[in-house]
């Protein structure tokens, strides 16, 4: 039986001497620990490491994206040399969160200096403005592995990648999305 499947009982002591008294009242039941409540949707006005976020406008549709860490990524549209698109950004966000998911996994294995490109590539769907479908290539060299060590590497990746990238089960999911508008009136 694993350790999922074990059913807990509870057996109450009993005098082994004592008469059995039909009369008798019953023990009370124990009261089972109060479960502490768990919150079911993170605090939306947070981000990780209470890091802040935002975007400022730099020139015509153009804008600078800046963490309070101090890093900084240039924003703009398709064309504009030296910008990201906010899609080509969601696109490496998913890139980067697939690569730091399955990262130990590789050194682990391929050592830590083992090169990892990870593409990823998807069009936005013509009158939709978004993206229906999104591809992405793990590029690492496992010819050091036999069949064997490279298939259980594979494995570990995919569960990596598929239980802790944050943005890729986002994407699948789906989330809510609030936009405020804050300003004088």
């Amino acid at each position: 039986m694993t350790t999922d499947q074990t059913v807990a009982q509870q057996t109450l002591p009993t005098a082994p001497d004592a008469p059995a008294a039909e009369s008798a009242t019953p023990a009370p039941e124990p009261t089972p620990a109060p479960v502490p409540a768990v919150p079911t949707t993170p605090d939306v006005t947070k981000n990780a490491g209470d890091t802040e976020l935002w975007v400022e406008r730099t020139g015509k549709r153009q804008y600078t994206g800046r963490s309070s860490r101090g890093a900084e990524v240039l924003i703009g549209s398709v064309g504009d040399e030296g910008r990201f698109t906010p899609g080509e950004l969601l696109k490496i966000a998913l890139a980067a969160c697939s690569g730091l998911s399955s990262d130990a996994a590789l050194a682990h294995r391929l050592g830590d200096d083992v090169d990892v490109t990870i593409k990823v590539s998807g069009m936005a769907h013509d009158t939709e403005d978004r993206y229906p479908a999104l591809a992405e290539e793990l590029v690492v060299d496992l010819s050091s592995l036999d069949p064997a060590a490279r298939e259980r590497l594979l494995t570990v990746v995919h569960r990596a990648v598929d239980q802790h990238c944050t943005v890729g089960r986002t994407l699948e999911h789906g989330a809510a999305v609030t936009l405020t508008v804050t300003g004088e009136r």
